[in-house]
């Protein structure tokens, strides 16, 4: 009989762990859907992904969910996409994008390709003041153009120069950003991969874009209410991403973020099914990809003190398989990352956390300022990694290989710490 319960005990503890499994991928799955177009601003995909994510918490019992609304001014790609190079027609998002904060453009225009094995940008920007190179793009490859930037920067002033735009190219797959779409600058700036022709005449644009002016987008939070309340726990992750890149392309972001936001959601879900010692809070935040804005709003407007964070964790892109977790981590955070590297150490979750330097990359940062103990986590360089902030971040790419320890490890560490 003994031994017939401990079967059944390890069978009901195993198939717990398989329904985390299996919600945490139905959540990824939602997420990165056609439904949500990215998580972007465009067609409101990020605030419907923020409206499921907060059924989401009231579905798994949690005592309060709140949606915290805060503005933005965003960039965005939600029309017309057609770029052709000598009548041939490329496909956004896998043989070029845009900068975020390029404008529109419509038109035939001929290339001006840089000479980096004979650069005098003099001669450039004189060839480029000639009538016959008037309204050209010039072309160039993406790191020659970060050694001259003084240069590049004046070629994408209308007042430094005549020339229409930029090409620069780059390896694949393609990635891109949101970070600084709150301004247009004055002329677009496209990133192209290195199959892009040497010897091309003419590029047929027709690219619209639309800024957004005071977009309402807002934060998920969840609350588990402790045995205590002079002191919480806080779990974040930004569910919002990248958007369309026109009409029909969309980044679906399974890996960046969808992953964090999912096991955020597992641990809200977790600490339901008890009363946790201190109260817990867990945050889906917008606008990271616009340059952490729904963390900074939170971290100036918190729903409690953040002298009572005990610890902060941030869970960005955790998903894929690489045996080692990267990690940063505040100064006052030193205490539990030696805690947790004391738990891994004894439980071998991760061959080792690879710490690295404190940097505002993710939404750890607006706390790390305001010396809140914080840990940023990451599976960064597994198979999944290269394609972040690509058209290639899709449910079908997504691996989950690391969520399940990475959900021990964080239960362990609040039992002990």
């Amino acid at each position: 009989m003994k031994r017939f319960l401990l079967i059944l005990m390890v069978c009901v503890m195993a198939q717990a762990s398989a329904q985390d499994l299996a919600h945490y991928k139905q959540v990824v799955k939602a997420l990165s859907s056609a439904k949500y177009q990215g998580r972007g601003y465009a067609e409101d995909g990020a605030n419907k992904a923020g409206k499921y994510l907060a059924k989401q918490f009231e579905k798994a019992g949690v005592d309060e969910v709140v949606c915290q609304p805060f503005k933005l001014n965003i960039n965005t790609f939600p029309g017309k996409m057609k770029f052709e190079v000598d009548g041939k027609r490329l496909t956004p998002g896998v043989d070029f994008t845009l900068r975020e904060f390029s404008p529109g453009a419509k038109g035939t225009y001929k290339l001006y390709y840089i000479d980096t094995l004979n650069y005098n940008p003099e001669k450039i920007f004189a060839d480029l003041a000639k009538p016959e190179n008037k309204d050209a793009f010039v072309v160039c490859d993406f790191w020659f153009t970060y050694k001259h930037s003084a240069d590049f920067r004046r070629l994408q002033s209308k007042e430094g120069c005549s020339n229409a735009g930029l090409i620069y190219t780059w390896n694949e797959p393609l990635k891109f950003y949101k970070a600084y779409g709150e301004r247009v600058v004055e002329k677009p700036l496209l990133w192209v991969t290195t199959t892009f022709p040497k010897d091309a005449k003419t590029i047929t644009l027709d690219i619209e874009n639309e800024f957004l002016t005071d977009y309402e987008c807002f934060n998920v939070i969840a609350k588990v209410e402790g045995k205590r309340h002079d002191q919480c726990y806080v779990f974040t992750a930004h569910y919002d991403h990248l958007g369309k890149l026109g009409k029909k392309v969309y980044y679906a972001g399974a890996h960046d973020n969808a992953s964090g936001t999912a096991a955020v959601v597992t641990l809200a879900a977790h600490y339901a099914k008890q009363q946790p010692e201190y109260d817990m809070y867990f945050i889906a935040f917008g606008g990271e990809d616009a340059y952490l804005r729904g963390s900074e709003w939170y971290a100036e407007h918190p729903m409690a003190p953040l002298s009572q964070i005990r610890y902060l964790f941030n869970l960005d892109m955790i998903g894929d398989n690489n045996p080692m977790e990267y990690c940063e981590v505040s100064p006052e955070g030193e205490r539990g990352f030696q805690l947790l590297e004391s738990i891994n150490n004894e439980k071998r979750y991760f061959t080792a956390l690879d710490r690295g330097e404190l940097a505002g990359n993710s939404d750890h940062y607006p706390f790390a300022q305001r010396n809140v103990p914080c840990i940023f986590l990451e599976n960064k360089d597994g198979d999944a990694f290269p394609y972040y902030h690509t058209t290639f971040d899709t449910w079908e790419n997504a691996i989950f290989d690391r969520y399940e320890p990475l959900f021990k490890l964080l239960v362990d560490f609040v039992e002990k710490y």
